[in-house]
């Protein structure tokens, strides 16, 4: 049996703490043919989600998959971004956070894991925040990235 990969705990936890300190957490994503994000919003093959409660609707984070359903340019979109994906998460306000290396398989290529199942009720989803242009997309401000620290 192969050992559950951390990121998925680290993520959450991440998470938690920006929204109990009230900064905005974004998520950063290497996007792949797994992930169903907005391809207008993708630069070089990435892009940042704020995924912040006032951005997102119905956001879940289980140990395989994060999937919520945000606004972008007004339009709702429902987003599925796979944790071998996820290449960081960090404070919006402050640049607080944690990077990672992209899971790779035993060819040395991206790992890539199962489509999620469609969600039953997308439903209506919460408008972004102002300071969040896109509905939920935003880039990281000046330098902020650099904060991050890769985890293996």
């Amino acid at each position: 049996m192969s050992e559950q990969s951390a990121k998925p705990y680290l993520v959450r936890a991440l998470y938690e703490w920006c929204v109990d300190q009230g900064y905005t957490p974004y998520l950063a994503v290497r996007v792949n043919g797994k992930t169903r994000v907005p391809a207008a919003f993708v630069k070089n093959g990435e892009i940042v989600l704020n995924v912040g409660p006032l951005a997102t609707h119905q956001l879940t984070m289980d140990n395989d998959w994060v999937l919520f359903n945000a606004r972008f340019n007004g339009v709702s979109q429902e987003v599925a971004v796979p944790f071998s994906a996820v290449i960081g998460i960090f404070a919006k306000e402050t640049g607080y956070g944690m990077g990672f290396q992209p899971m790779l398989d035993a060819a040395g290529t991206e790992a890539t894991d199962a489509s999620p199942e469609p969600a039953e009720d997308a439903g209506p989803t919460a408008g972004a925040p102002d300071h969040a242009p896109g509905g939920g997309v935003s880039s990281p401000g000046k330098g902020k990235v650099s904060h991050l620290k890769v985890v293996k």
